[in-house]
């Protein structure tokens, strides 16, 4: 999966105020959609608004960059495949380019710029483990830059509540 550059939270402004619904969306979304014909409908009928609105609001959180991604998450680790986290120092005058670069692997699903000389993080997703490596130096030269890989050791779950 691909995607266009990510833009983070603390590029925005950080302190902007979360509509009281958009924080009951979040909060409820995160724990998953209801399997069943409409998902949509139903997460809407339990909070009390309509499917349209739910999917605007959606699309607004998404658009405002105050949600960079809404979509399942897969234990690709159980169908043999390895997500691993890489970053990568992009100087400035080339930041665009080394973007680009990066974005063009199929293999990267997503990807963050941050204030640190390891300036540009990504995701690397693979079908298997041994294509990580491989990958991984395509990337590089293809972005020229040293890419560094960070394997999961461990995974966590982190559950985002937002207080009313």
């Amino acid at each position: 999966m691909n995607s266009a550059a990510s833009t983070s939270r603390d590029a925005l402004d950080p302190v902007a105020p979360i509509a009281p619904l958009d924080r009951r969306i979040v909060n409820a979304l995160q724990r998953g959609l209801p399997l069943v014909p409409r998902p949509y409908a139903e997460a809407a009928a339990a909070l009390g608004i309509t499917e349209a609105v739910l999917l605007e609001r959606l699309r607004a959180l998404l658009a405002a960059g105050v949600l960079t991604r809404f979509g399942p998450l897969y234990h690709v680790e159980r169908a043999g495949g390895r997500f691993v986290l890489c970053a990568c120092h992009a100087p400035a005058a080339r930041m665009d380019a080394v973007v680009a670069a990066i974005n063009a692997h199929p293999e990267v699903a997503h990807h963050y710029a941050r204030t640190h000389h390891l300036n540009l993080w990504f995701v690397l997703a693979v079908a298997r483990p041994d294509q990580v490596a491989p990958v991984l130096a395509r990337i590089a030269a293809a972005a020229g830059v040293e890419v560094l890989p960070f394997p999961k050791e461990r995974e966590f779950f982190v559950n985002l509540y937002l207080p009313a």
